[in-house]
């Protein structure tokens, strides 16, 4: 299993433009990173909404034949996934896409809801029929079974009963497309312009790959609607001046160049960086990064501790999802198709990894082996972030403690585990200071360093699920 934490999903959407569906699919491609499982596209034509999805990356899923059946002058939206709520099967890609009343409706979400189960029983005791195991569907019976008193209040009478995380892009047999936040802003959305359409993105690299213009990003709680008449927002949830959006995503998720929650991710990740070396510092020849995730805090470790920053390991960019698999006489294969050491600049030398987490362990561990084979004296490594030492529950895949090495082991104990010479986590003041925010306690989640979940979970049967590493699930 990989040692790091999987992505939460991609959304996309973009009303009314001549060439939305291939507008949406570039959009994706620049979402990629944020899942890896399945890729969908939904537009509208002729009063419905068709679609096409499949299971794997964005330009395995689509290509030039498929992208024709699907352009036109339509409103669409669109969806990268890995799945923290359901199994990754094809039948759970997005936009998920539901007939109602002669009307169509997608949805695309990233986020996790922490009273699915609740929900969902509710609704079945109801009437409603379940088509998938993904809580997104949820959110799309909750609307429709209140369109009877118009669509506005089917929107805020669904949002106001989900708890959790949502970042949601809806799509509306009419061309209307919505962007809905939960009201503590967990996971990014954000608003452009091109050539006066209006775009929904995860993440502005999106919109800079298809020089859009950035607006603005989505207020926590907003419900943003995108129609023919322009666009209105509401706000159907109670003013809270606590944000809680996951600092994870400047740490590790989004791409460096993006911006989210008003920060650029690579100019915090350097900062990150920075702080670690003032707080942890240590003689070595050279600073060095397991790419691509490292970098950019390695990089600011080097410029405050002075070390010479060094590419150490060189990673294979060309190795896919899938490869014919090793025999048991290669059992660390996978793990060297990605990334090879350089020997001839790390052996005899002292050396300092950055990296930006370790979750559960255990291909750092095969990675400083190597090193050690190969000749390095002394491998001290440094953390841009606390310990993960608890489970999340709003739309990252360590759902239990169990997966997490760091909530088992001290930090001597992970020092023996994964070989190092020393090892040395950011603290979390250190972490929050590097943000650049004013009172950034009351800004970003960081309940897998502290314990302190912002949204409860408290229902008997959903905490258990959550606690057995079925994350909502059903």
């Amino acid at each position: 299993m990989e040692d790091k934490p999987r992505e939460a999903c991609g959304v996309f959407g973009i009303h009314r433009h001549p060439e939305a569906a291939r507008l949406t699919y570039f959009g994706l491609y620049a979402l990629q990173h944020r899942g890896q499982e399945s890729a969908g596209i939904a537009v509208v034509r002729d009063g419905h909404i068709d679609f096409h999805k499949g299971m794997g990356l964005v330009g395995d899923v689509f290509n030039d034949r498929i992208l024709a059946t699907l352009d036109g002058e339509y409103s669409a939206i669109g969806h990268v996934r890995y799945s923290t709520t359901g199994e990754s099967v094809l039948v759970n890609a997005q936009p998920f896409v539901v007939n109602h009343r002669g009307k169509s409706y997608g949805v695309a979400h990233n986020g996790n809801l922490v009273n699915a189960h609740i929900l969902k029983r509710e609704l079945e005791e109801d009437g409603s029929i379940f088509q998938t195991t993904m809580d997104s569907e949820i959110f799309l019976h909750l609307f429709v079974k209140n369109l009877r008193h118009g669509f506005e209040d089917a929107l805020i009478n669904a949002v106001t009963q989900l708890k959790g995380a949502w970042s949601i892009v809806l799509l509306t047999s009419r061309g209307e497309v919505v962007g809905i936040k939960d009201p503590n802003g967990f996971r990014p959305l954000c608003l452009g312009r091109l050539n006066g359409h209006y775009v929904l993105a995860s993440e502005t690299c999106a919109l800079d790959l298809l020089e859009a213009e950035f607006v603005r990003e989505l207020e926590p709680g907003e419900i943003v609607i995108i129609s023919d008449d322009g666009v209105r927002s509401l706000f159907p949830h109670k003013a809270s001046k606590k944000r809680t959006f996951c600092i994870f995503e400047l740490i590790y998720f989004a791409r460096p160049d993006s911006t989210i929650f008003g920060k650029n991710v690579y100019l915090s990740r350097k900062a990150h960086g920075r702080q670690l070396a003032i707080e942890a510092p240590v003689d070595a020849d050279l600073v060095m990064p397991f790419p691509d995730s490292g970098n950019y805090a390695a990089l600011g470790y080097a410029e405050q501790s002075g070390i010479p920053f060094e590419m150490g390991m060189i990673r294979n960019h060309y190795v896919g999802r899938t490869f014919i698999q090793p025999t048991q006489s290669m059992r660390d294969f996978s793990v060297r198709m990605k990334l090879n050491p350089v020997k001839e600049l790390l052996a005899g030398k002292d050396i300092i990894i950055i990296e930006d987490s370790i979750i559960r362990g255990t291909t750092a561990k095969t990675r400083i082996k190597a090193l050690r084979e190969l000749g390095v004296k002394k491998i001290h490594m440094r953390i841009s972030c606390p310990p993960h030492r608890f489970p999340c529950h709003y739309g990252i895949d360590f759902s239990t403690t169990n997966e997490l090495v760091a909530a088992s082991k001290s930090i001597s104990e992970l020092e023996a585990f994964l070989g190092l010479d020393s090892l040395y986590y950011l603290s979390l003041e250190g972490l929050l200071k590097s943000t650049g925010v004013e009172a950034p306690e009351n800004y970003f989640c960081k309940a897998c360093f502290d314990h302190c979940y912002p949204v409860s979970f408290d229902d008997a049967l959903s905490k258990a699920c959550l606690e057995n590493g079925q994350d909502g699930s059903f």
